[in-house]
């Protein structure tokens, strides 16, 4: 059994980085990870700017909006929030790479291997790349958009455990979103993308839940990235997380175990959404077919 979990885990998460870096040279790939993220926390820096009624300044941002808990709140929100691009969505594209561009999928059916524990070790790969992303959005935040995120004061055992539940959910999502499309013929490219997009709304990245009409904030308080974005902030502003009042009502340990018993949840859910879709996928010939576009 541990020889199949191995066998399936570690070449899927050196196939999954060699698909995600090898695609140019390694400098045009380190470039494209800088810029990628820098140019799209710009747009959320400039708004703010704009929002908050900032004159324009060398860094982008005010002194007196770079240094309010509400900039940081919202700026870590989006910065963290790539994670769920790059986990949740990587994980359903990985089905659909195999399937649809390099048409290996069938052949990996038929391999002595587990798949979804594949499938995880092809999120792996897009775990590290927005990682990358991550950790170059902050830098860049501290460095140059004035962010008062002090990495000496930051609570690192709460950040580290929040963070690995959150990926795992965001795996199991993208697990249940990517058999999803094994059974999907037209345009099941954007299902990933579309989910990412639309939990973005409602997860509480850039601004707090309560800001939406009163019948759609329950999908806020359903969802597992509205206590994960909300450890990870307490993990690393303190006091300042305190900026949005949503969730002050509830401590720590009531948040891990809120986003613990969803990641159960979720992990649950994945494995009967995996078993009905790939049974369906079986019957109506899916596994080798090319969606239409």
């Amino acid at each position: 059994m541990l020889k199949t979990l191995s066998r399936s885990f570690r070449p899927a998460a050196w196939l999954g980085w060699q698909v995600e870096s090898n695609w140019t040279d390694p400098l045009m790939f380190f470039a494209f990870q800088v810029l990628r993220p820098v140019a799209s926390v710009l747009i959320l820096v400039f708004m703010f700017r704009v929002v908050a009624g900032t004159s324009a300044g060398a860094s982008g941002a005010s002194s007196s909006g770079a240094a309010s808990s509400i900039y940081a709140y919202i700026y870590l929100g989006n910065a963290f929030y790539i994670y769920v691009g790059a986990v949740m969505a990587g994980a359903s594209y990985s089905i659909l790479d195999d399937r649809e561009r390099y048409r290996t999928l069938k052949y990996l059916y038929i391999a002595p291997i587990n798949i979804p524990v594949y499938l995880f070790g092809r999120a792996v790969a897009r775990f590290v790349t927005g990682t990358i992303a991550v950790v170059i959005t902050i830098l860049a935040g501290v460095l140059f958009f004035k962010v008062p995120l002090s990495l000496g004061a930051t609570h690192w055992p709460m950040f580290f455990g929040a963070l690995m539940l959150g990926v795992f959910c965001l795996s199991f999502m993208g697990i249940i979103i990517g058999t999803w499309t094994l059974t999907i013929r037209n345009e099941p490219w954007f299902v990933g993308d579309a989910a990412a997009a639309a939990l973005y709304l409602f997860s509480g990245a850039i601004f707090p839940i309560t800001i939406l009409p009163a019948f759609l904030q329950p999908i806020g308080f359903l969802l597992p990235m509205t206590y994960w974005l909300e450890l990870i902030r307490r993990a690393l502003l303190g006091a300042g997380a305190a900026a949005f009042p949503t969730l002050a009502a509830f401590s720590n340990a009531q948040l891990f175990g809120i986003l613990a018993a969803q990641t159960l949840a979720f992990g649950l859910i994945a494995v009967f959404a995996f078993r009905y879709f790939d049974r369906v996928a079986r019957e109506k010939g899916l596994i080798d077919a090319q969606s239409n576009f």
